[in-house]
């Protein structure tokens, strides 16, 4: 059974900093692209951000390219999303996921998220002004 978890959120002043985590189970790390993902109340859920198990090749959304850094741990089977100066803006549930297949680069970004097959449960990061 695949299964992701995340871990991380909170709440943060603006310009502050969160790590998140998605340990991931039940499958082969290296099968897959992994990609976060946020939905901010009210709105439909976005990519923000992407890599590539394979090769390590990432990709981000223009609205947090710069701020945020996406990186995995093979060995400890986990992705992280590194947020930088977070901005109010960002306030939204967090989720990663998990998509089977050979990508690389920009081929493994999703803006909807509906090439992906597995979710997370969510984490909530609030940024307060």
């Amino acid at each position: 059974e695949v299964q992701l978890v995340e871990s991380g959120g909170g709440l943060v002043q603006a310009g502050g900093s969160l790590r998140l985590s998605c340990a991931a189970s039940g499958f082969t790390f290296f099968d897959y692209a992994m990609g976060w993902f946020r939905q901010l109340p009210g709105k439909e859920r976005e990519g923000v951000s992407s890599i590539s198990l394979s090769d390590g090749s990432t990709n981000y959304a223009d609205f947090v390219k710069g701020r945020f850094t996406i990186s995995k741990d093979n060995a400890k089977n986990t992705v992280y999303l590194q947020m930088n100066n977070l901005k109010p803006e960002d306030t939204a549930v967090y989720y990663c996921a998990a998509r089977l297949g050979y990508c690389v680069g920009d081929g493994c970004y999703d803006s909807g998220g509906k090439s992906y097959d597995y979710w997370g449960q969510g984490t909530q990061v609030t940024v307060s002004s």
